[in-house]
């Protein structure tokens, strides 16, 4: 019987080196655009769908504004964000969540520890548990709860695709990417998530920067790009380089995924095959470099080091 070939395998975009061997890679796809939005490089399978995963959180908070909700500066940072669980952020989710009448048992996050390493450590020795406005995405459900209240819509299955806020986030999502959802799944979180193509990511981030003054999506990008800290936190390479680079629209999302978009139009959007994490600094600082950034922040985003013992003995790196 005939068979097909295999697919061919997707392009290395980061080495494992540890003292001097290459013992890893990571595979992935990744995608450049110029300032009038053309492709200009294209590494693996940038038009293949994939799960933005938290990297379509400013689609999400786009959809929320279109949904009549008002927010702006922290806040709407904060429904956008992915954050690290710092007390800043607990404090203004709980701030949020008194403003319109909710609770933390309103919120259907799983319960989680900080994202932030740092603060996992710390609430642990506190004494503490998992709770659901720890997890990362409590802004986004907070912000999500709030437009169910404002609209008269059933707060208790606000994550069912079929609801009308999830309905709005599907549109919005087509329409900043310019794409057709491909699948629609369950994020970690538990809300809907929609699969586009890594040019249409990077076309959606694109078009928030892009945006007239007072649109949905510039409003989110102006919010993020003003608060950076409440859409990830201060030990965030998403921070780093919206606070250290004017202009910048950074979100990174799980399994690998980021998009970036320049003031003046550029983007990039890319995933790692297998979701290391780890790979994703010293990719993102290398598309950086073919963006032309040259902020001090991109070396800072590389460094990725391998330790043997106490001392440094390799690194993840970039390979194309």
């Amino acid at each position: 019987m005939a068979t097909s070939a295999p697919p061919p395998a997707s392009p290395v975009l980061a080495e494992v080196v540890r003292s001097g061997f290459t013992e890893g890679l990571h595979r992935g796809s990744l995608v450049v655009l110029d300032a009038d939005g053309r492709v200009e490089l294209a590494l693996g399978d940038p038009a293949a769908p994939v799960y933005p995963r938290s990297s379509n959180k400013p689609m999400q908070a786009a959809a929320l504004l279109r949904a009549g909700l008002e927010l702006a500066g922290e806040r709407l940072a904060l429904a956008a964000a992915s954050h690290s669980g710092e007390t800043f952020h607990l404090d203004l989710v709980r701030v949020m969540l008194a403003q319109y009448g909710l609770t933390e048992a309103d919120l259907q996050t799983p319960p989680d520890l900080p994202l932030d390493p740092v603060e996992a450590e710390a609430y642990l020795a506190a004494g503490r548990v998992r709770e659901r406005i720890t997890m990362n995405c409590s802004g986004k459900h907070t912000a999500m709860l709030a437009a169910c209240a404002l609209n008269g819509w059933d707060p208790a299955t606000y994550l069912h695709p079929a609801h009308p806020l999830q309905r709005l986030v599907h549109d919005e999502v087509e329409a900043a990417t310019g794409e057709t959802v491909a699948s629609v799944g369950t994020d970690g979180c538990g809300a809907p998530l929609m699969a586009v193509g890594l040019v249409g990511l990077a076309r959606a981030f694109r078009s928030y920067v892009l945006a007239e003054p007072g649109t949905p999506g510039r409003r989110v990008a102006d919010a993020m790009r003003a608060h950076p800290e409440y859409v990830a936190g201060t030990r965030r390479p998403d921070t780093w380089l919206m606070r250290e680079v004017p202009g910048v629209l950074s979100k990174m999302g799980a399994e690998a995924v980021q998009a970036v978009a320049l003031p003046d139009g550029r983007a990039l959007a890319f995933k790692i095959e297998d979701g290391a994490t780890r790979a994703l600094g010293p990719v993102l600082a290398r598309g950086l470099e073919l963006l032309g950034v040259t902020s001090p922040v991109v070396a800072r985003i590389a460094d990725a080091p391998l330790l043997g013992g106490a001392a440094r003995v390799g690194e993840v790196r970039a390979a194309f």
